[in-house]
């Protein structure tokens, strides 16, 4: 079933709040997914320096000197930690991820962190400090497992490219074609779940010169399956559904924010949402907006 929230901010003064905002909204989402949760929040670095999150089983030991080991500055939270580094260096500091089998890539970027473990959104949010954070967007997902086994690295959001990541609410039935044409293409799939294939697919068609929208317009035609997509980038926030679009979606949009969620309720509690147009996404309509 799975539950899916986003918040885009147009307000700056609302920028402090967009991790307790996001959190609110997906604990409401709970009942959509109890297996696991994760939320993505888009925040820049410093000037130059780019974050990798990465994730371990034992942060206690993985986590002790790997910033020693690595020649960066870690920043541990809970079974995840932000490394930052030059944009120059970014590459060697992966490989040597690479070397220890523990550590995870969870997202890289200028802007963008992704937490995400097993657990409810409530647990979730509470080991990360996920209200605390602030930034301009971000989203968030709590899972019911159908396709791939209940693990950390099943769950959502997925990034598989700089800045990019994407949720999912459904199920493609053309994924394992996908992640065959893909690998031809030289991207990569570490899991088995459906929703990798589709965020790998985005990062390929940008990858390829084509900006959200774009790669979103192209999926309606190259994604076989009933979904609904909700995906960011370092400036963007998309959401997309299937041409039948059974599953549910809800948008609302005010001069302060654009909001997504599976269903209303998870949006009852943003500021002035009374006043907000309040609408039901239309099926294979790209919705895109870019800061």
């Amino acid at each position: 079933m799975c539950g899916i929230v986003g918040l885009f901010l147009k307000d700056k003064s609302l920028e402090p709040q967009l991790g307790s905002m996001l959190t609110d909204m997906l604990v409401t989402m709970s009942d959509r997914g109890p297996d696991s949760a994760g939320i993505a929040v888009y925040r820049g670095a410093d000037d130059g320096q780019v974050k990798i999150t990465v994730q371990s089983p034992n942060p206690d030991e993985d986590f002790k000197t790997l910033g020693k080991d690595l020649g960066v500055d870690v920043t541990r939270i809970d079974t995840h930690a932000i490394i930052a580094c030059s944009e120059k260096d970014a590459p060697v500091i992966r490989e040597k991820i690479k070397a220890n089998p523990n550590l995870r890539v969870m997202s890289a970027g200028d802007a963008i962190e992704i937490y995400k473990e097993i657990g409810l959104p409530n647990s979730v949010a509470e080991r990360f400090d996920i209200p605390k954070l602030q930034g301009t967007h971000g989203i968030g997902h709590t899972r019911m497992a159908t396709e791939s086994a209940v693990t950390t690295l099943g769950a959502h959001p997925f990034s598989t490219g700089p800045d990019q990541c994407l949720v999912h609410n459904g199920s493609l039935s053309n994924h394992n074609s996908l992640r065959r044409q893909l690998a031809h293409e030289g991207v990569t799939v570490e899991t088995e779940n459906d929703t990798e294939v589709a965020a790998a697919y985005l990062t390929w068609k940008m990858q390829e010169g084509a900006n959200l929208g774009e790669a979103l317009e192209a999926g309606i035609q190259d994604l076989d399956g009933f979904y609904t997509f909700v995906v960011g980038t370092k400036n963007g926030f998309g959401v997309l559904r299937d041409p039948i679009a059974c599953k549910p979606a809800v948008l609302a949009e005010t001069d302060q924010y654009v909001a997504f969620g599976s269903e209303y309720r998870a949006l009852v509690n943003l500021p002035d949402i009374e006043q907000a147009r309040v609408w039901e996404p239309e099926p294979a309509t790209v919705y895109f907006w870019e800061q």
